[in-house]
């Protein structure tokens, strides 16, 4: 393994424990609900630029991260994250090629997705839970963090030759 390409992963990994690292943030109770899915985000944008090599087992091990993180039950997130990003990977080229405001309109989807999966989960597996609008509040606001994390995160792998 050359070390340019071990360098690319390595920026990958740090990316996605920044996300992690801004995913569990505490923020004030009424940005809260509003919070961008910033590890589903950076996912989405490595599963989609390199669908080979960031694909659903590591979503399934970041999503277990997460669960642990966050003390939820365990595999929950796992799961939602994981079908988001086999979606993706199945679709990837054909989400490449779409303009920025189509791939955003595609992320809220995906997110919205994401959290019915979670909520769906929760009423299964734990039971009781309750069905909230601002479920979908952080597709909103991850709609707006798209264009600038798409801008981002291609920035980064180009000038650090990520492949």
């Amino acid at each position: 393994m050359s070390a340019h390409i071990a360098n690319g992963r390595l920026v990958v990994w740090i990316t996605l424990f920044v996300a992690m690292m801004f995913q569990i943030m505490p923020l004030p109770q009424i940005v809260e609900v509003w919070r961008p899915d910033w590890l589903v985000l950076v996912m989405i944008y490595w599963a989609m630029a390199l669908p080979h090599r960031y694909s659903v087992l590591t979503a399934w091990i970041l999503g277990v991260m997460l669960d642990i993180l966050l003390g939820a039950t365990l595999g929950i997130r796992a799961l939602a994250l994981s079908l988001v990003i086999y979606f993706v990977v199945m679709h990837s080229q054909r989400f490449r090629n779409f303009p920025r405001w189509q791939q955003s309109i595609l992320v809220a989807s995906l997110i919205c997705g994401y959290h019915m999966i979670i909520y769906w989960l929760q009423y299964v597996v734990v039971g009781g839970a309750e069905f909230d609008i601002a479920l979908f509040l952080p597709a909103i606001s991850s709609v707006f963090i798209w264009w600038w994390l798409f801008w981002s995160l291609r920035n980064i792998r180009r000038s650090y030759k990520v492949r």
